[in-house]
């Protein structure tokens, strides 16, 4: 059953509009600040089934023009970590979905490259004249109830008591034990915020988000690059389970003082994927579709706190046993994912002390990082679903802080609660200013240094998986020659550099700390990464406090900026491209 994975587990499922796939980029419709019309529904029984294509015969497509279906983003990111491009990433035949759509009474609501198939809606009699197609192959039923649309919501409580206190913490706020309990505070330190990382956020609703002044960078710097509601096929996603907006405050909250996320100037996209009024199969359909999209426009991270296990009579449940990673659509839907580079972050669930007990889809797919939940002292929670997978994999991956996580309510209130659903984002968070600081890492070997910076990576279970990872041990394992130090740095409110990485011929900023006005010239000193002094430059900083540095002279690497003199002197790190 669909749980928002606080003590509960979430769910996913979606796929790419029809009409989209069949133009040169099929990217899922952008907002416009209109709500796009959804299909018309047509008379008598009418469900959502998965028809699955037998080929993609025909297809006007080719893995040499890829630029016709993937965005040039899409198409850097397998270019740096060696993917290729394969006939599983063409769209589907448009002869194909023509046919289909030609069938009377059939509503087709989107397609899907990696199943080679398509959602669509329709009576029984019309999905016979579509199975008796000669390209289609099979079809299964997504759900059994009413066609998602005009149910209102199921109530699900989001906190179990606000913490509606101010911020006892500098800088960071109620945030700061789950920030740094993985150590993001000194990756925040060293430069790594997120910059230029763009992670897509899959749930069930984001009110809030929109409004909430925990979200107003996001807003006001462009950062939230595209929203898509795959329930009803609309931009609008500032609706419905606020778990979503409580989700991504953990990633992308950003107001000093107050509250301070993982990855606080990272872009997003964010997508409904879950129908809070039912649960079925379809809902992991949406996922799907979601992954598609995300794939298609470039997106680097998936943050999922969803879980499928059991569903909405007379919806057939999981067993343990299709916890195998093959048998999910959710779980082949993250795989595929995993596939053309994205990582991929999955809640583990919330059956740790329920019948269940084990994970639940997608987090049983293979190559994705399933994360779940420990308190503040590292041990693991009780709720926290357990591995192994019914394959025998170990599962969890990592853990990270669920118990009593903080995040921000729809009204912009703190709240804390428990769940997977809280620290799958703390992982993903980590995961963004990681892989920012490491650009030429593939996912996978991002998921594999988290894992060796486990706090159990040298004795890994199936309850922590390899345990709370930390960013300066994952960062060293990555970088043997240039380590960070080790001992924990104090973030200071207000100072950061960007853009960050800086390109080659590209001017470097300081954002300085608020303080009294500065009017006498600045002495700034930047050191390499074996600690050699590379460039001293004196500047005036600006009436706002900032300072413009050039770096034309820098070779590629790691660099420390040294502020000042004595004991008041700031240090912030920058990477060269």
């Amino acid at each position: 059953m669909f749980r928002l994975l606080l003590p509960m587990a979430l769910l996913a499922g979606l796929h790419l509009p029809a009409a989209a796939q069949s133009t040169a980029t099929p990217l899922a419709p952008q907002p416009t600040g209109k709500q796009m019309a959804r299909p018309a529904e047509t008379k008598g029984t009418v469900r959502r089934h998965l028809v699955y294509f037998r080929d993609k015969a025909g297809t006007p497509f080719s893995v040499s023009r890829p630029e016709e279906f993937l965005s040039g983003r899409a198409l850097q990111r397998r270019q740096r970590q060696q993917i290729a491009v394969l006939p599983r990433d063409l769209p589907v035949s448009p002869a194909y979905v023509q046919q289909v759509k030609a069938v009377p009474g059939v509503q087709l609501w989107y397609t899907s490259r990696w199943f080679n198939a398509a959602v669509l809606a329709c009576d029984s009699a019309a999905l016979a004249q579509v199975q008796a197609l000669p390209f289609v192959q099979q079809a299964r039923t997504l759900n059994r109830g009413p066609v998602a649309g005009g149910a209102q919501p199921k109530t699900t409580p989001t906190t179990s008591g606000a913490d509606q206190t101010t911020a006892d913490r500098s800088f960071y706020g109620k945030a700061y034990a789950q920030v740094r309990q993985v150590g993001a505070e000194r990756m925040h330190t060293a430069g790594f915020r997120g910059e230029n990382m763009q992670i897509a956020v899959f749930d069930g609703g984001f009110p809030g988000v929109n409004t909430a002044s925990i979200f107003t960078s996001l807003n006001q710097e462009n950062r939230l690059a595209g929203t898509f509601n795959v329930v009803d096929k609309t931009p609008n996603v500032f609706q419905s389970i606020a778990h979503g907006t409580n989700c991504l405050s953990i990633i992308a909250g950003d107001e000093p003082g107050r509250y301070v996320g993982l990855a606080p100037k990272a872009t997003f996209r964010l997508f409904i994927t879950e129908d809070a009024a039912s649960e079925h199969p379809l809902e992991e359909a949406n996922w799907l579709v979601a992954a598609e999209y995300a794939d298609s426009a470039g997106v680097d991270i998936i943050s999922s706190s969803l879980g499928y296990n059991t569903f909405d009579a007379p919806s057939t449940d999981y067993t343990y046993a299709d916890m195998n990673g093959r048998t999910a659509i959710s779980s082949r839907a993250a795989a595929a994912a995993a596939r053309v580079g994205m990582l991929v972050v999955s809640s583990a669930g919330n059956e740790g002390n329920k019948a269940w007990r084990y994970i639940t889809a997608p987090a049983d797919a293979d190559s994705v990082l399933t994360v779940g939940a420990a308190d503040s002292l590292g041990a693991v929670a009780g709720f926290s679903s357990r591995g192994p997978t019914a394959d025998g994999r170990l599962k969890p991956n990592v853990s990270a802080m669920g118990v009593a996580t903080a995040f921000i309510t729809a009204d912009g209130k703190i709240a804390r609660d428990n769940g997977t659903s809280y620290s799958a984002p703390v992982v993903a968070g980590l995961a963004a200013g990681f892989w920012q600081a490491n650009p030429r890492l593939t996912a996978q070997q991002v998921i594999g240094l988290l894992q060796r910076a486990g706090s159990q990576a040298t004795a890994p279970d199936n309850s922590l998986g390899y345990g709370i990872p930390d960013f300066v041990r994952a960062y060293n394992l990555a970088n043997p020659g240039t380590p960070l130090a080790t001992a924990p740095a104090r973030a200071v409110a207000g100072l950061y550099a960007y853009p960050n990485p800086v390109g080659p011929n590209e001017p470097l900023y300081l954002q300085l700390p608020a303080g009294p006005g500065r009017v006498a010239p600045l002495e700034i000193s930047i050191y390499d990464a074996r600690g050699a002094l590379v460039a001293r430059q004196r500047v005036a900083p600006a009436a706002t406090g900032v300072v413009r540095l050039e770096t034309a002279g820098l070779r590629p690497g790691i660099f420390t900026c040294l502020i000042g003199q004595g004991p008041q002197q700031l240090a912030v790190r920058f990477v060269k491209q």
